[in-house]
């Protein structure tokens, strides 16, 4: 039996996120990408976690017959997968939620909300330079000018952070009853809400990866891969 995966990709980028992980994957499970509303191809789209899990059912559709599915979500996508997962979650048999473990209010919640409103002082231009200088110091060309050419879509920051701060909870994963996998970068801020998720799902496994921050499929894009096809090859046995 094989593994699909289904990834979503995070704030402001596009399915393009995950272009370091396709060739390490393929050939070892099969692939389904997500455009968020308001991303990428869904540009047109409003943002609502509703509509989320609607788009999300539609790629868990997708997979082929008899595999088994995992859904894998980084940041604003990993609380769109957790909401998927708290309302169909038992279409799944494998839940990944990298670089979201932590409970967007209280101290969390500043986190959310400076995104928001840094996106929406400095505008789409802006942005955009600034979004590209970043990156392009920080990764060699062939690994970032595919997830680039895949374009930033700020339109739904602030609505998507809004809809995260009021409606995603750790309490979201006590009714999941697939192997839940906490996957974070060692120097993301977004994991140190990590026990509050684990007292909630106390089965679910975490793993840190070393020398690597909030956009850990970046950072370390094999290790990310690796951590992936590891808990793929877990709920693969009988």
């Amino acid at each position: 039996m094989t593994v699909h995966l289904v990834l979503v990709h995070g704030s402001r980028l596009s399915s393009s996120q995950w272009a370091p992980q396709i060739p390490l994957l393929r050939g070892r499970v099969t692939v389904g990408l997500v455009d968020l509303p308001g991303h990428g191809t869904r540009a047109g789209e409003g943002f609502s976690l509703e509509r989320c899990v609607a788009v999300i059912d539609e790629a868990v559709d997708a997979a082929p017959a008899g595999s088994r599915v995992v859904l894998v979500g980084h940041s604003l996508g990993g609380y769109a997968a957790m909401a998927y997962a708290a309302e169909l979650g038992s279409r799944l048999d494998g839940l990944v939620l990298a670089g979201c473990s932590a409970s967007p209010v209280g101290p969390g919640a500043a986190i959310y909300r400076g995104v928001g409103m840094l996106t929406d002082a400095l505008g789409p231009e802006r942005m955009t330079r600034i979004n590209n200088r970043v990156l392009r110091r920080l990764y060699a060309a062939d690994l970032i000018e595919p997830v680039i050419a895949g374009g930033y879509w700020f339109a739904p920051t602030t609505a998507a952070w809004r809809e995260v701060m009021t409606r995603c909870r750790p309490a979201m994963l006590s009714g999941v009853r697939c192997p839940i996998l906490l996957l974070n970068g060692q120097y993301d801020q977004m994991r140190l809400g990590t026990r509050g998720f684990v007292r909630q799902c106390p089965a679910a496994r975490v793993e840190v990866i070393p020398r690597a921050s909030h956009i850990v499929n970046l950072d370390q894009p094999r290790a990310f891969a690796d951590a992936v096809l590891r808990f793929a090859d877990s709920v693969d046995r009988p």
